[in-house]
């Protein structure tokens, strides 16, 4: 197994625990090593929006997408990033992100 995937199972089971400043910055280290760790990304999105940190959730979600562009699920986890932005500060502009985050999921789904 190599040292980014040990570093990154770590920094799941600290998310998992709650432990989210540890998980951080265990995940940033990975960033560090490969700024392109695509799971990496997904999870800070994850734990920042957990802790209410919208704006870095939002970045990383985008990130994903701009790595993987043709990957549905990506797009799926940027609209979920969108709605919980949504819920948790009542800013309109993040329903129609998160629509078009959707949308452009199930077009390249489509596409499978």
């Amino acid at each position: 197994m190599s040292d980014l995937t040990t570093k990154y199972n770590e920094a799941e089971k600290l998310k998992d625990e709650g432990k989210y400043d540890e998980a951080i910055s265990l995940l940033q280290e990975i960033l560090q090593e490969d700024e392109q760790h695509i799971l990496t990304h997904l999870t800070l999105g994850r734990i920042y929006t957990l802790t209410g940190k919208f704006d870095l959730a939002i970045e990383h979600g985008k990130k994903a997408c701009e790595i993987e562009p043709n990957e549905p699920f990506n797009f799926t986890a940027l609209s979920v990033t969108f709605q919980r932005a949504w819920a948790g500060t009542q800013e309109q502009q993040y329903i129609q992100m998160a629509e078009d985050a959707m949308a452009e999921s199930r077009r390249l789904e489509s596409l499978k």
